[in-house]
């Protein structure tokens, strides 16, 4: 049964890999995730996001190729035990999962002043990234899994897809059922990373400051 309460949707989520079933989406379901996505806050009301969905076997496998030739690419930078970790590591579902979902940021939708954008350039892709945070989040509660793919070219994508060249490809997310939800995420249980507390990511008024305490200090004058 689908979770509905966002703090354990929240704690849940993960990147998934390697515990797709195959299962095909339910088109009502994708439809709600979708809606989800689209229904997540933009600068300007641009809404400058697109989602394209690749079912078909022989682009993902295109894909997939291309992916594991950049897995390749990175796994020779890494030394020692540090690359033997990596080679661990599952980096993509693209096959396995059945569904690819390609969001894409239009830099030009909402016109050439978007509100909201003058100063910071990058708050359209900032908000292409919320649509991809609302996806996962619902795709979650549906019981799915999903996977961000990060190895890759832009340009490879574009090509493969036909995005136009002024359009950017942000993410190819793999969606679909899975077996189960892995409890620790996959790079923290294979070691690559450990999970930073948030005491360390507080900052009390200024950069730097993670003592509460300290803000309450006299500054020298």
């Amino acid at each position: 049964m689908p979770s509905t309460d966002l703090y354990d949707v929240i704690r849940t989520r993960r990147d998934v890999r390697a515990e797709f079933t195959g299962e095909t989406v339910p088109d009502d379901v994708l439809r709600r995730v979708l809606s989800a996505a689209h229904a997540a806050p933009s600068v300007g009301h641009s809404q400058p996001w697109d989602f394209v969905l690749v079912r078909d076997t022989d682009t993902r496998r295109v894909f997939q190729r291309h992916v594991a030739t950049e897995r390749d690419t990175f796994a020779a930078t890494p030394d020692g035990e540090r690359r033997r970790t990596f080679e661990r590591i599952k980096v993509e579902g693209v096959l396995e999962s059945g569904l690819g979902v390609v969001v894409t940021y239009d830099p030009d939708r909402g016109g050439p002043a978007v509100l909201g954008r003058h100063a910071i350039a990058d708050a359209g892709l900032y908000s292409t990234c919320l649509a991809i945070q609302n996806l996962w989040l619902a795709a979650t509660a549906e019981g799915l899994g999903v996977g961000w793919v990060s190895f890759y070219r832009e340009r490879f994508l574009q090509d493969l897809l036909g995005i136009p060249s002024r359009v950017r490809p942000v993410a190819w997310l793999c969606v679909g059922p899975v077996s189960r939800l892995q409890e620790v995420p996959d790079l923290e249980r294979h070691g690559w990373r450990r999970r930073r507390p948030l005491e360390a990511s507080v900052h009390h008024e200024r950069y730097g400051a993670t003592d509460a305490a300290a803000t309450s200090r006299p500054r020298p004058s």
